[in-house]
């Protein structure tokens, strides 16, 4: 973490500090549990959310004018996050108590005896009283449990991989970000149909991995189901992230691999960031465990080298596609017989 990102977590902490001795004598007005949902299996389940005081945003509506698009985005940013909550989640035989962090985030890990597949059902409720609140408020979770059909996961990147955001150009993006909704932002041409051959139905799991902040879940959710993607778990970061490194995709991706040893994986993400040099050391770290690497081509500049770097120390026996097109991908995932 550099001295600049240091700087705005401490002085959000402290915010957060003085706002929480403000509250913490009147009970929260709006309580909800947020459930990011969660996935596993034997080798364990996690099972992540977070706990806030505010309304749930208003769900996006065809032909909706840009005011209300972008009332609603900011109201997934302006959060009032509730610290040392009390819950209790449930996964198949498996209960576990957690509090909530300083940010209102949890994340527990279980391991049931059994679970359903593909799908498993969990339950996070507040397990004891709370600045007023009594216990009983609760919420259902999705659980992504993969089979012992399934060929392999895909672990995807969401922005400029999936759907088109232009993160290299910030004023488009932030454009994009709080003028636009689940309802009218676009996936890439052939996007959607690629991800549903390579899924398989529910058969092949799909994880997204993205940098988005973890305000833009129910977002990115809505985008999926709107554009008949496959659902998958969404494992996201913090806004500003923490002295411990929570905005790191490597950890996520490592979560993934931990969880599902039986399974190898096809990495998909775009060049605009750094999703070739972090697959990289995916593929270096777990030998065996990855079948192919694609990169949709998104660079302003596609001779920046920032990609060549990646592919001319590439020493591993692992295709590694820079892609133009979601049938390019296409045509290599059924040439080596992922599709």
């Amino acid at each position: 973490m550099g001295r600049k990102q240091r700087i705005l977590v401490d002085a959000e902490h402290a915010l957060e500090a003085l706002l929480r001795r403000r509250k913490r004598r009147r009970p929260p007005e709006s309580f909800r549990i947020e459930a990011y949902g969660g996935h596993g299996g034997p080798e364990g389940v996690v099972v992540r959310g977070r706990v806030l005081d505010n309304p749930a945003p208003a769900a996006a509506v065809e032909g909706e004018g840009i005011g209300a698009a972008v009332r609603r985005s900011l109201g997934q940013f302006a959060t009032d996050e509730l610290a040392a909550v009390p819950l209790r989640v449930a996964v198949g035989d498996a209960v576990a108590d957690v509090e909530t962090d300083r940010e209102g985030y949890f994340r527990v890990e279980l391991r049931p005896s059994r679970l359903g597949e593909p799908w498993e059902r969990g339950l996070v409720e507040l397990r004891a009283a709370y600045r007023g609140l009594e216990p009983g408020f609760r919420t259902t979770t999705a659980i992504r449990v993969p089979g012992p059909d399934a060929r392999f996961g895909v672990v995807s990147d969401v922005d400029d991989t999936i759907v088109e955001t232009g993160v290299q150009r910030l004023g488009e993006m932030l454009l994009q970000t709080f003028a636009g909704s689940e309802l009218t932002r676009t996936p890439f041409e052939g996007a959607p149909d690629l991800y549903r051959d390579l899924a398989d139905g529910d058969r092949n799991p799909v994880f997204y991995v993205s940098s988005s902040p973890w305000n833009l879940h129910a977002f990115l959710s809505g985008f999926l189901r709107h554009r008949d993607f496959p659902i998958g778990p969404l494992l996201l970061r913090d806004l500003i992230g923490d002295h411990d490194g929570r905005a790191r995709k490597h950890e996520r991706i490592e979560e993934i691999l931990r969880l599902h040893p039986q399974l190898s994986f096809v990495l998909i993400g775009d060049s605009g960031e750094k999703d070739p040099a972090i697959y990289a050391d995916i593929v270096r770290a777990h030998p065996g465990r990855v079948s192919a690497v694609y990169i949709r081509e998104v660079r302003l500049d596609p001779g920046d080298g920032r990609v060549e770097q990646v592919t001319d120390a590439w020493d591993a026996d692992v295709p590694f596609v820079l892609a133009a097109d979601s049938d390019a991908v296409r045509r290599h995932a059924a040439s080596i017989g992922l599709l």
